[in-house]
């Protein structure tokens, strides 16, 4: 992740069920800054049928069926250089919108069975032999298959133990777990190299950066892991890359610098899925040791990415699939530490985002060709975005519903 697309690439209150947000841009209009006096009430109820809307769209305009394997298609409309279905990423994003959508309150039961179904078709990306692990593509028969992406591994097995968490089913903590080994071929033992450590971005003797998404992600794998089976191993592995990536990619307080080159170069770009890896993974290793050091960078990365990810247009410009990731592990922290800011910022920004990049004739996000940024009419339809999109709403409507539920 990500693939083609990225190489290197305001006072809100929640009270009786409705989280205030900032009145949304109009739409094809850059996002605003959320203003107080402009806030306006959103209840689960919404964010739920918002979501819902989302996914109908999704499994309509993009999803293949059943005579397709279950698969999804890339885009919609089909772009000329499109394969005949989606790459890895996209279909996982489509698998996780169908975790979360089993979160809804009182509908969420009704998606038991797509998201059993997108886990069964998942495993067609998967390659056995002597290096195993999920493709970038389809393998044989149906595909042409495509190099082993490690952040690519470490996000699938998130879902599968989101999936384990929502249902109990054994099997799928048993798939995140077999994808340890997988990514723990990435981690580079090289001490020659600057700031020794770190994990290939995917898996070739091409790769030539060790990347923060894939030693993050992986970090968070192993963290939450160890929180579900107490196998110190998975902790060993957590805080030795979560520590790797501390110590050698931050830059300030929340913001993590993309990748370091083989060749001592460093490329400084940000996202806000870098952020919310670490804060994730911060979070799980204090459930799991309760060691409150981990809270405390928890906290610190919070409150900074936030001063940075809200200031002006950056949430807005950034893409809507890392923004899903940063606030879930947002939203992860603020189950352990509250902090109102955390769903400030999520809803001010699914708000937005609704009102300015939603074709309302086809219920489709469209955004720039960064997969963030202004509605594009000339954009197609994606299922990674739309995905996105689908999950950040359901997440708002049952952490809406939640906190209705405290008061």
């Amino acid at each position: 992740m990500p693939r083609p697309l990225f190489t290197h690439a305001a006072i809100s209150v929640v009270c009786a069920g409705l989280l205030w947000t900032a009145t949304p841009a109009h739409a094809g209009s850059s996002a605003q800054t959320a203003r107080p006096e402009r806030a306006r009430p959103v209840s689960s109820a919404a964010w739920a049928d918002r979501a819902t809307r989302a996914y109908d769209a999704l499994q309509h305009h993009l999803y293949e069926g059943p005579a397709q394997h279950g698969l999804y298609l890339e885009h919609t409309p089909r772009q000329a250089n499109d394969p005949a279905h989606s790459y890895l990423w996209p279909f996982r994003e489509a698998a996780q919108a169908a975790v979360d959508m089993q979160h809804l309150p009182r509908t969420g039961f009704s998606y038991r069975d797509d998201a059993a179904e997108r886990f069964d078709t998942a495993e067609l990306y998967l390659t056995a032999g002597p290096r195993p692990g999920y493709e970038s593509y389809l393998p044989a028969p149906l595909g042409t298959g495509g190099d082993i992406y490690y952040d690519d591994n470490a996000v699938v097995a998130l879902s599968q133990l989101d999936q384990y968490e929502a249902t109990g089913d054994r099997r799928f903590l048993e798939r995140a777990e077999r994808v340890v080994p997988v990514v723990s071929r990435a981690w580079d033992g090289d001490d020659a190299k600057s700031c020794p450590g770190g994990m290939d971005w995917y898996d070739s003797p091409n790769n030539t950066i060790r990347a923060t998404n894939v030693t993050a992600l992986s970090a968070q794998l192993a963290a939450r892991l160890y929180e579900h089976t107490r196998d110190r191993a998975y902790l060993h592995k957590a805080e030795q890359w979560y520590g790797w990536v501390y110590s050698c990619m931050r830059k300030a307080p929340g913001l993590y610098v993309n990748d370091r080159g083989d060749d001592g170069s460093v490329n400084e770009t940000l996202w806000t899925y870098n952020s919310g890896a670490m804060i994730g993974t911060a979070t799980a290793l204090y459930r799991g040791t309760g060691d409150a050091a981990y809270l405390r960078k928890a906290v610190e990365d919070a409150k900074g990415s936030l001063a940075h990810w809200t200031e002006g247009s950056r949430l807005h410009d950034q893409p809507a699939v890392f923004n899903a990731f940063y606030f879930k592990d947002l939203l992860d922290l603020d189950a352990v530490r509250s902090d109102p800011a955390y769903l400030r910022a999520m809803s001010a920004y699914a708000d937005s985002t609704y009102a300015s990049n939603l074709d309302p004739a086809t219920g489709l996000f469209r955004f720039q060709p960064s997969n963030g940024g202004d509605y594009d009419p000339a954009a197609p339809a994606a299922t990674l975005n739309q995905s996105a999109m689908v999950q950040i709403f359901a997440t708002l409507a049952d952490a809406t519903h939640h906190r209705r539920g405290s008061h």
